[in-house]
């Protein structure tokens, strides 16, 4: 009986082991659309050089979260890969370590959290640089989420930057428009962004219409200027 026993418990592992691994890592299309060079960013990925046309595309594993992927716009890098970006620069790096610079329209991902599912959205909370659009690739999931609206030309002149479309908060850096507490609503500038690009989180708390759920082991693309 000890013998049945114990090679159940082995069955078991490899069972969960082999369950484990069926679960590959997410792979992402970043495409530049765009009618100049982009630079792409990705945290975790690093950055590359895309000019119209081109694809990057990157992995990233079940269970990783707080992840972004964006464009840099008019940026100069030197041989070792240091320079900066008019908008979107992260500390001066081609191969980012960390978040971008605002003004920056963020593609950003959760993947393999609660029940199994990835969470994806895309945001304006840091402003706008470039259009983009962010969807599944993969059968059994069809989200599509875009801002391709001209909200650099349509921009309130309080949030007009160079290159960009900046977020209030960082503009303005009060507590109504950065919700620090946690504890804040729409202001007529998040509007504007939300009027725009109403899949889009425009403000911290616009949780209900900005985000969205593939399950886990979905591939997706982002697409700059769709």
């Amino acid at each position: 009986m000890e013998l049945f026993k114990t090679l159940s418990v082995l069955s078991l592992l490899v069972i969960a082991l082999f369950s484990a691994t069926m679960v590959h890592a997410a792979k992402f299309d970043i495409t530049n659309n765009c009618p100049d060079t982009l630079w792409a960013a990705a945290v975790p990925g690093g950055g590359k050089q895309l000019n119209k046309g081109e694809t990057w595309t990157i992995t990233a594993d079940p269970g990783t979260k707080e992840a972004r992927i964006w464009a840099r716009t008019k940026c100069q890098f030197d041989a070792s890969g240091r320079g900066k970006c008019e908008t979107g620069d992260c500390n001066g790096l081609l191969e980012c370590q960390g978040f971008g610079s605002p003004p920056n329209t963020l593609a950003e991902y959760a993947l393999k959290q609660f029940n199994d599912m990835d969470f994806i959205d895309m945001s304006n909370i840091d402003g706008f640089n470039v259009p983009m659009e962010f969807s599944s690739v993969s059968p059994g999931c069809n989200r599509v989420i875009k801002c391709a609206a001209d909200i650099i030309g349509q921009c309130p002149n309080e949030l007009k930057v160079q290159g960009g479309c900046q977020g209030p908060c960082w503009v303005f850096k009060t507590e109504e428009h950065c919700c620090n507490s946690g504890n804040c609503g729409p202001t007529k500038f998040s509007k504007f962004f939300k009027d725009r690009c109403p899949d889009v989180y425009s403000y911290p708390k616009d949780d209900a219409t900005s985000v969205f759920t593939c399950p886990t082991g979905t591939d997706y693309k982002v697409v700059f200027c769709p």
